[in-house]
């Protein structure tokens, strides 16, 4: 999964924008589109990111490495 682009994805899907991404993290909107850009990212900042959109990303990336798993 690239990171980055998933999280733009789901940003897009709640109607919300890089503008307001930047508000909540907080940083300047730019650097929303460098995040976009990252196949990967640190986990704290990936842990921020989940709680504000409300989307657990760090499940979403183990059914990716563990597809059998339960």
């Amino acid at each position: 999964m690239n990171v980055g682009k998933h999280v733009e994805e789901i940003l897009k899907k709640q109607g919300k924008s890089a503008a307001w991404l930047a508000s909540e993290i907080p940083c300047e909107r730019t650097n929303v589109y460098n995040i976009f850009k990252r196949k990967s990212m640190d986990v704290r900042l990936l842990m921020r990111i989940s709680v504000i959109l409300d989307h657990d990303f760090f499940a979403e990336l183990s059914r990716e490495a563990f597809p059998k798993s339960k």
